[in-house]
């Protein structure tokens, strides 16, 4: 599974993700359905700033170097994963947290600027979770947003940190719509969530399979469970959406969008989300400047 997608204006298309073979897999896959599709792989660790700050000067200097316009026409974040034990990372995150939400906030503060660049509308699609309305209730602060606080609890809530991780993409995803909007330089550019429903992957392949097996069997009879080729479809409605759509939940396919929970429309605790963000956005490009 690709975490990020990025057409760019001149038709290149870059995909990313943790695992070379996954890409590799993924890029022969495209060109054997377009045979000339130009796509561009890129290994990028979504739990490290590090790592996400490398990617975008390898993609500046790519772009530099193909003689290609400096800009992003379409960002999909789709990363995400399901880790039930606690484990941090060398930033001192959860290292779930850092995947699903912080690590996708970094990366398209760091690409606004390219993405602000297009010469034609741009878009950033989030792809998030229907099970962001399990969490009822959030507090925002240092701890909670870095993951560091589920650290102190006798077992890892792992389903509420998945919960919890995919609300604050959503709060971010409209947060984001509505500092786009405020922007001059940035009007051109839309911000979408997308939730492609329940889809049978591979993000469950650290619960013992046992269970796994019997949850997607369950889904199966219930009608829920969707292949991958057809949870798709919310995501493209979202990226074929018309320019001004903006700060929109799509679900499910067939351009259907819904309202999300009622927390997630609460602009405060979005507002308190960004700015906390972006603090410990800042704290790492510091520390990215420091050692270099």
């Amino acid at each position: 599974m690709w975490d990020m997608m990025m057409p760019l204006c001149s038709g290149e298309v870059f995909t990313t993700g943790r695992s070379l073979h996954s890409l590799s897999k993924v890029v022969s896959e495209i060109k054997e359905q377009i045979d000339d599709a130009c796509v561009k792989a890129f290994q990028v660790d979504l739990s490290s700033y590090k790592s996400i700050l490398s990617f975008k000067h390898s993609l500046q200097q790519w772009l530099l170097d193909s003689d290609l316009h400096c800009s992003v026409q379409l960002l999909i974040n789709n990363a995400g994963i399901l880790a039930t034990s606690y484990r941090i990372t060398t930033e001192q995150c959860d290292q779930m947290v850092s995947t699903n939400y912080i690590g996708p906030f970094c990366l398209t503060k760091l690409l606004l600027p390219l993405l602000e660049q297009s010469p034609i509308a741009s878009r950033v699609v989030n792809v998030t979770s229907f099970t962001h309305r399990n969490v009822s209730s959030m507090e925002v602060t240092r701890e909670t947003i870095s993951g560091q606080w589920f650290s102190k609890l006798s077992s890892y809530p792992f389903a509420y940190v998945y919960e919890y991780s995919k609300l604050c993409l959503l709060l971010f995803t409209y947060e984001l719509h509505r500092q786009v909007g405020l922007a001059e330089k940035s009007h051109s550019v839309s911000v979408i969530a997308a939730d492609p429903g329940v889809v049978k992957t591979n993000i469950m392949r650290e619960i013992p399979s046992c269970l796994s097996w019997l949850a997607f069997f369950v889904l199966k009879l219930l009608g829920l469970l969707q292949s991958p080729e057809v949870g798709i479809t919310s995501v493209l409605d979202a990226v074929h959406a018309p320019p001004e759509t903006s700060g929109v939940y799509f679900f499910g396919g067939n351009g259907r969008t819904l309202r999300s929970s009622q927390l997630s429309y609460n602009s405060k605790l979005a507002k308190d989300l960004w700015d906390a963000s972006s603090q410990i956005f800042l704290e790492r490009q510091l520390a990215a400047q420091d050692t270099t």
